[in-house]
């Protein structure tokens, strides 16, 4: 790849990578705050709804990449999974086991990783998620693969990301809505409008849901699946490692 989106801009795979690690470090601290404030707290109804799809059960080694703040890994290990966080921005990591700590959160695995290029082995896990993360990867082919590498035979994959919305007017009326108050809001709460004006192109220029089944298809994943959220504005992907 000779240029990639960085939002809207053209820039290197390297550039990409070490501007999305900015953004995060940036906003690491009001993560949650930003994403109920732009959700209406449906952020936390919608992995609710993930989980409950992920059917995490007790024993099973799941990885939670670009899992940060801890959200999904706590209502996963709360299950009785055993469940890694691995996430390429340490400071969305301390994030996390901050908040592990005080809820009295333990057992959970906090390990630095970049999507595209796992240090585990082959085989290693039961479960992979990965939720509003897979947007910001610069090679997103290559972390399918890695995760498909890494699950073990029967093993399962699911993404909770963004998408286009196909409801009528819905997804024009959301796109406006993004594109002219969420930096705004980002500046004022985050004190950082740049890094959620990012956030906001980087979900325009996701792939749409069928593209992205495609793309977990292409991967070596079978039985891909979609489940829209609001018409797509929201999607739960799935596949399976046979």
């Amino acid at each position: 790849m000779d240029k990639v989106n960085f939002g809207d801009q053209l820039v290197t795979p390297e550039e990409k990578t070490r501007r999305v690690g900015g953004v995060f470090s940036s906003v690491a601290r009001n993560y949650d705050i930003m994403n109920d404030l732009m959700s209406g707290g449906m952020h936390r109804l919608w992995k609710d709804r993930f989980v409950a799809k992920v059917k995490p059960r007790p024993g099973e080694k799941i990885l939670d990449m670009a899992g940060g703040t801890g959200d999904i890994a706590f209502r996963m290990a709360a299950k009785g999974a055993h469940v890694t966080v691995s996430d390429i921005n340490p400071d969305m990591l301390e994030v996390g086991m901050d908040r592990a700590k005080k809820r009295g959160i333990d057992g959970l695995i906090w390990q630095v990783e970049n999507a595209e290029t796992l240090t585990f082995a082959d085989a290693s896990f039961d479960a992979y998620t990965i939720a509003f993360g897979i947007r910001n990867v610069t090679d997103i082919p290559a972390a399918l693969k890695e995760a498909h590498r890494v699950l073990k035979r029967g093993g399962r994959f699911y993404v909770l990301e963004f998408s286009t919305s196909e409801w009528p007017g819905f997804g024009e009326l959301y796109d406006r809505y993004s594109e002219h108050l969420i930096p705004k809001i980002g500046k004022v709460v985050a004190k950082d409008e740049d890094s959620y004006r990012y956030l906001v192109e980087s979900i325009r220029r996701f792939p749409r849901m069928e593209a992205f089944r495609q793309m977990i298809a292409d991967a070596g994943f079978k039985s891909t699946s979609v489940e829209p959220i609001l018409g797509g504005l929201v999607a739960i992907h799935g596949g399976w490692k046979i």
